[in-house]
């Protein structure tokens, strides 16, 4: 697939558009205010394998507490502003890497000048972040109107924004159309790329639980990526942030857009199925976070499909009665008994792809 061309602006260290790698973001669940609670977060975030963190900024306490989050954290730090400017300059002056706006809510022009003078200063860039429930206010909605007609409006809202901008010399811009509807998503999207060449940050807003959103997220990013749409994305989930980011890598991954990752195949099981496969798949999904070198894993429940998957893999594990068979690039290394197999099979995956330092 060829992705559509964008100009480049950098959050903190991280590329953003051209042909850099798509990046993963996600945001904090904590009380901001709570600087501790919110470190403690993201650096799980961090190891899951988030790119950019971003984090609600609702009063002055909030937006200055992002000084003492930069310092405990890695990645870059986006500041999400609603309603009050005077918000947006408390977090650029405290270090935010990124601003995240929909000036529609900002109030009068001049305050959306502000935050454009300030975030220039800075020399950081601005996501316009325009969702479908925002348009009833601002372009006027009503109830069951069809896809197309709310992407245009998100469209048309979202251009008169970037023409503001402009207007004002400020040209570090991302946008974002989100909608909790899968297909008004993507055609939002469709209909921006037309018409400018700024970077896309992706998702499908409020996509639900971690079934429904893992699904809406998967089948909406899964089009937009496939055809060359997106420069960083945030899979939305009423879950953990972590599973966020674990669902953005594989929809990367599925797509061939992530290359130097892990990839685990695991047996779906059935009735011949003799060992806990998916409390070992589990254990060994999460130690696969702190690999250096990628490797393919199968994690197999019976000697039906799970030596042939095993064998395929760099590292392989096939469970059977009361033992289990341990493969490394196609070969039989060890038998082990079932309670030590998950033992045994982790200490042969650190061995063979380097655990990180974490």
């Amino acid at each position: 697939m060829s992705r559509r061309k964008t100009r480049i602006v950098y959050c903190g260290k991280v590329k953003i558009g051209g042909n850099a790698p798509i990046s993963i973001q996600s945001m904090t669940k904590t009380d901001t205010r709570d600087a501790a609670a919110t470190i403690s977060q993201i650096k799980e975030i961090e190891k899951a394998g988030c790119d950019i963190i971003r984090v609600a900024v609702p009063d002055e306490i909030a937006a200055k507490a992002i000084v003492k989050i930069k310092k405990g954290i890695k990645i870059p730090l986006v500041a999400d502003i609603h309603f009050n400017y005077k918000l947006a300059l408390l977090a650029i002056d405290a270090g935010a890497d990124k601003i995240r706006i929909n000036p529609g809510n900002i109030g009068e022009e001049w305050k959306v000048k502000e935050i454009l003078s300030a975030a220039k200063s800075a020399k950081i860039p601005i996501r316009i972040g325009l969702n479908a429930g925002s348009i009833e206010k601002y372009a006027g909605k009503k109830r069951h109107e069809t896809a197309p007609v709310i992407a245009a409006k998100l469209v048309a809202k979202a251009a008169e924004y970037v023409r503001f901008f402009e207007k004002n010399n400020f040209y570090q811009t991302v946008i974002s159309l989100k909608a909790s509807d899968t297909m008004t998503t993507v055609e939002a999207y469709r209909k921006m790329a037309k018409l400018c060449d700024y970077p896309f940050h992706l998702g499908v807003t409020e996509a639900g639980t971690a079934i429904t959103g893992t699904v809406k997220s998967s089948v909406g990013l899964g089009i937009m990526l496939n055809e060359g749409l997106g420069d960083t994305l945030r899979v939305s989930l009423a879950a953990e942030p972590t599973e966020e980011v674990k669902v953005g890598r594989e929809i990367l991954k599925a797509l061939g857009l992530r290359k130097n990752e892990s990839d685990l195949v695991v047996c779906p099981t059935c009735g011949r199925c003799e060992v806990d496969i998916f409390g070992m798949a589990k254990k060994v999904e999460d130690e696969m976070l702190k690999l250096k070198k990628p490797l393919k894993i199968a994690v197999m429940g019976c000697v039906v499909n799970g030596p042939g998957e095993a064998a395929e893999a760099d590292l392989g594990l096939a469970g059977g009665k009361k033992a289990g068979l341990i493969f490394k690039n196609g070969k039989i290394i060890k038998k082990v008994p079932e309670k030590h197999l998950l033992r045994e099979f982790i200490k042969e995956l650190k061995k063979t792809g380097q655990v990180k330092n974490v």
